[in-house]
């Protein structure tokens, strides 16, 4: 069941410069999050999604309107204030899974503990009770290149997993993947959100979004209620 809101947002506009005139991003979005909900956000390219997204993870701020965070105005702080949300309460998953390279998959699940400041025996220790959670017990010493697509992004959700964020923003978290890697990935989200994990997708697939609970659709910058996910 989905408890307190989680965050609210109010008449958001979000303007870019072209040349002399503004472009008209996001217009007038009004969206509500509780907490243990799972969104989608369904989009065709160039609806204002990706905008829509980085403002949700603090990543840019709205031109106008309001955007509340757990209780606290997020127009009302800075480069440095909204950089410590980020890290406290949201857990990025992006397409690509962006792991890196020259680190194990342990390693990689660590590195948001490390700049956390988190001693070596506990970020270890959550690495890989994370590692474990996402069925990758058997691959914590393996580097990305030696893990399957849909391995390296269990990786991925691992690493977002592994700071106890408030809430999971996945960007086309499937995008990169198969099928049936893609389907394996939202049984992940499922299982998390059902555990009471707080999950928003981005996505512009219509089948990938149907995995949520409530969909919303954007178009033109214009969001408006979609409805529940299908077998919610």
């Amino acid at each position: 069941m989905s408890g307190n809101v989680f965050f609210r947002m109010e008449k958001i506009n979000k303007f870019y410069p072209m040349g002399e005139e503004q472009a008209h991003i996001l217009k007038d979005v009004d969206l509500e999050i509780r907490e243990g909900e799972y969104l989608s956000v369904l989009g065709p390219s160039g609806s204002g999604k990706s905008t829509l997204m980085n403002i949700i993870g603090c990543l840019d701020t709205a031109t106008t309107g309001r955007y509340t965070l757990q209780g606290q105005e997020m127009e009302d702080l800075n480069e440095v204030e909204l950089a410590a949300i980020r890290s406290r309460e949201i857990g990025f998953i992006f397409q690509n899974s962006q792991l890196l390279p020259r680190l194990t998959a342990q390693k990689n699940v660590e590195l948001p503990l490390i700049y956390a400041g988190v001693p070596p025996k506990e970020r270890k220790r959550r690495a890989r009770e994370m590692l474990v959670k996402v069925g990758l017990q058997d691959r914590m010493g393996h580097f990305p290149n030696q893990l399957s697509g849909g391995q390296q992004q269990r990786v991925a959700i691992a690493r977002a997993l592994v700071g106890n964020p408030s809430i999971l923003l996945a960007d086309e978290p499937t995008g990169a993947l198969d099928q049936k890697t893609g389907r394996q990935v939202m049984a992940l989200f499922r299982e998390l959100n059902d555990e009471g994990r707080t999950i928003i997708m981005i996505t512009h697939d219509m089948n990938i979004a149907a995995n949520a609970r409530r969909v919303v659709h954007i178009i033109d910058g214009v969001l408006t209620e979609g409805g529940d996910g299908t077998d919610a």
